[in-house]
């Protein structure tokens, strides 16, 4: 039973199969009251070209629309049945205004200052060498851009890092501290009870 449960949360980080395809519905539903409140920090404008990294099954991606009139959102993941589900459920604005691709936060294929806002929900605990993808989110970013990541596991010694195979949890301050050294500049954190934290950063 352990043994399943590991292997049905490691999907957490990368879905695959159908218990891949399960975990997708289950963080569309859970991540719902995180992701709605991170985004309230945020002054979204009509017109935005926005990214979110580690898509998962799209639901921030049509949150995010409904918040910009007229907004662009693009989604990655590196996950192919992320990818797919996102796409999916984004059906209707896919090549219009949402477009979803395969990858990974350490090589985005975007071009330099690209998006009005970048986010992240509960997925930089899978970021490989995280100062690296940081980085990478500066340089797609526009001057003014934001950053926002939002995550529900703020305890280091969290027991997830025991159960999700290849997870490293970080301190909210751990995350601030990497957005400065990568140049964010405003940095800031939002905590919200039960555990939920969003920590922001802008391109100046």
């Amino acid at each position: 039973m352990k043994n399943i449960l590991n292997t049905f949360f490691t999907n957490c980080a990368h879905p695959q199969g159908w218990m891949g395809r399960m975990m997708l519905k289950v963080m569309n539903l859970c991540h719902a009251p995180l992701t709605n409140w991170g985004l309230s920090l945020v002054d979204i404008k009509d017109g935005w070209t926005m990214l979110d990294i580690g898509c998962g099954g799209g639901a921030t991606l049509q949150r995010l629309l409904k918040r910009s009139n007229g907004g662009r959102v693009y989604g990655i993941d590196i996950s192919e049945e992320s990818v797919a589900k996102a796409r999916s459920m984004n059906a209707k604005a896919l090549g219009k205004q949402v477009f979803v691709e395969q990858g990974t936060a350490a090589q985005l294929p975007y071009e330099n200052d690209s998006f009005d806002l970048v986010t992240a929900v509960e997925t930089v605990y899978f970021w490989p060498d995280l100062p690296n993808c940081l980085k990478e989110v500066y340089r797609v970013l526009k001057p003014g851009g934001c950053f926002a990541i939002m995550v529900e596991v703020v305890d280091t010694e969290s027991m997830w890092t025991s159960v999700v195979e290849g997870m490293t949890a970080y301190a909210p301050e751990q995350l601030q501290s990497l957005l400065d050294e990568a140049g964010f500049r405003q940095t800031c954190i939002h905590h919200k009870r039960p555990s939920y934290a969003t920590i922001i950063g802008t391109k100046m």
